[in-house]
């Protein structure tokens, strides 16, 4: 044995060193987010994404500090079970009292993960349960600022009406409140927007004395090149989130770019085809009930994942993915649509994701390693999503029961991932995966859709597809069986095995032949080499697809065009930081617009 003291004392070393190097990392997680409101307020977007990267990577390297002390304080005991079984009661025991005692869970479990390799992950030696429920209780610290609308103040100077001037009061006290460095473009126009968003929202909404209010969280949810506010409407009759999103215009100022109302609207916001907030928030928790009120349908996971806990985001995910497969008794199959090349993709109809493994051997012709597809999730990770990319959750050693399994899916995982998998008794082990949301492929979509629908997902395809490009991320294999659909109706891309930085690729026109005998042959009449790509080639995607081909050219032949490629690659490669919004554009006030706020507020 290393070192000198007693078992019940290293056990106590050995949990504060993982209760310190939490606290370590939970420091410098809201030091870096921190930072944010200086870099929205001067407008330094590069440094908003370098802050987002050096954030991600803030974990791993904390939880690697960590292991080389606890491998110094627990000697040749490290990979002892019942150490470790020790341990985590003195860990429950400093944590009893925490603020963010489930965070603090979720780190030791990282340090006992890292030291098992996944194996063994049982309640007795890790918090696969927390000691104090999934969500910590509600917290007497204040989170949230209240803003009644008082309909008694008198009229506002050419206000409409009663209600009318208690709620733009109200809108004027909370936008000066969250008001920044930098002053209101024009914030009677602004509030003057909200208000009629809000008269068209809810005609006729006429509240009584004193029974309205907003409720807003303490601080603004940064990311890309926006700052929200997230509330809601809190009356008698009703509660109604909305989002306010402000957007620097570069010169000095601030501006309000429109008003998101409803759980629907607010929920595109935080999905999980978005990159991270950064928001200050002290205690998680508090912020995650608040949203949890705006978006009930949204998996708690999901809040943690967009305020930057993704790692605690998957422990409450695994938490709750173990209670439904225990409520549920349906059976894991293949995953509707064609069969990937380099995936296995099965989920359970009950519930809404899908498990993703890596084959062993890739379909021609693809020709990568499995190493290099892990580092392709690795790299969507760290970029910004733009709304159009999946978030997901690696898995390492999950144990499943063998019997909820389809015959027909067993077959396919020893046919395709023979090295995935080990069965133990009753138990299957899957070695690694990915778990995400499942979505409706796009070529499934299309099969039934009206005109309409259809041309309105064709029109969302050519957005992905140009915004990924704008966030330097080429697909590759721009396919419709790769893109999905949400719920939301949006068009989001999951199949990562072929994207690369915008940057890296060559566009190129095809050369004109130079007689019949080129244009007749068999091969191409001109080089290729491998990083060139033809975007005179992209109609092939719709194979099959008239309909399809005929709505998207409508509005996205322009991406046929080796032009349109280079020009947004000279942007990329010129530092420009494009913006990403999570609603409609329609949705976005008219700057030019006079005031429709009335009067000096």
């Amino acid at each position: 044995m290393q070192g000198s003291g007693g078992r019940e004392e290293r056990c106590e070393r050995f949990a504060r060193i993982i209760l310190n190097g939490f606290e370590s990392y939970f420091a410098e997680f809201q030091n870096i987010t921190l930072g944010a409101r200086s870099r929205f307020e001067n407008a330094d977007w590069l440094g908003v994404h370098d802050a987002a990267t050096r954030r991600l990577d803030l974990y791993k390297l904390k939880l690697e500090s960590v292991l080389g002390t606890v491998e110094l304080v627990a000697g040749e005991a490290l990979k002892d079970y019942p150490f470790w079984r020790d341990a985590r009661v003195v860990y429950a025991g400093l944590i009893s009292r925490h603020r963010n005692f489930e965070i603090a869970e979720t780190f030791y479990n990282s340090v006992f993960n890292a030291v098992f390799q996944h194996r063994q992950v049982r309640n007795e030696y890790a918090f696969v349960l927390s000691s104090r429920g999934d969500l910590p209780a509600a917290d007497s610290s204040p989170v949230l600022r209240r803003y009644g609308v008082d309909n008694h103040s008198g009229r506002v100077a050419n206000g409409p009406g009663r209600a009318r001037s208690g709620l733009q009061q109200a809108l004027y006290a909370l936008l000066v409140d969250y008001g920044l460095s930098v002053p209101y473009e024009d914030l009677e126009r602004d509030i003057g927007g909200v208000l009629a968003a809000f008269d068209r929202r809810f005609p006729g909404f006429d509240p009584g004395p004193d029974d309205v209010r907003l409720e807003v969280l303490n601080n603004h949810f940064y990311r890309n090149k926006g700052a929200y506010i997230v509330g809601r409407i809190v009356s008698p009759q009703r509660g109604m989130p909305f989002v306010l999103p402000i957007l620097h215009n570069e010169r000095g100022a601030v501006y309000v770019d429109t008003v998101l109302f409803g759980a629907d609207q607010v929920s595109v916001v935080f999905s999980f085809t978005r990159s991270y907030f950064m928001v200050d928030a002290t205690i998680p928790s508090q912020y995650v009930r608040f949203l949890n009120k705006l978006m009930p349908a949204k998996p708690i996971s999901e809040l943690y994942n967009g305020m930057g806990f993704n790692k605690h985001g998957k422990t409450h995910y695994h938490r709750a993915a173990r209670r439904h497969m225990e409520s549920a008794s349906d059976r894991f199959v293949i995953a509707p649509g064609i069969k990937g090349m380099v995936m296995s993709v099965f989920t359970l109809p009950s519930y809404p994701f899908v498990f993703k493994i890596i084959k062993d051997r890739f379909t021609p012709p693809k020709d990568m390693t499995r190493e290099e597809v892990k580092a392709k999730y690795r790299l969507v990770k760290r970029c910004d999503r733009a709304g159009r990319m999946a978030d997901t959750q690696e898995f390492t050693n999950l144990v499943f029961a063998r019997e909820r399994f389809s015959d027909e899916l067993m077959q396919e995982l020893y046919a395709v991932a023979p090295s995935a998998i080990s069965e133990q008794g009753r138990a299957l082990i899957i070695n690694h995966l990915y778990v995400e949301r499942r979505m409706t492929p796009l070529n499934l979509f299309l099969q039934d859709a009206p005109d309409e629908e259809l041309r309105e997902v064709m029109d969302e395809y050519g957005n992905a597809i140009k915004q990924l490009a704008a966030a330097n991320i080429f697909p590759g294999d721009m396919l419709l069986k790769n893109f999905g659909v949400t719920r939301h109706g949006r068009v989001v891309f999951y199949d990562y095995d072929e994207i690369v930085p915008l940057t890296e690729c060559r566009f190129r026109k095809i050369p004109e032949p130079r007689s019949d005998a080129e244009v007749m042959a068999g091969r191409p009449w001109y080089s290729v080499r491998p990083k060139d790509i033809f975007p005179e080639e992209f109609p092939l995607f719709f194979s099959g697809h008239r309909r399809a081909r005929e709505a998207f050219d409508e509005r996205h032949a322009d991406l046929y065009e080796a032009g349109f490629w280079q020009s947004l690659q000279e942007r990329v490669r010129g530092g420009h930081i494009e913006s990403f919004y999570p609603y409609r554009r329609r949705l976005r006030f008219p700057r030019d617009a006079p005031c429709a706020a009335g009067g000096a507020l």
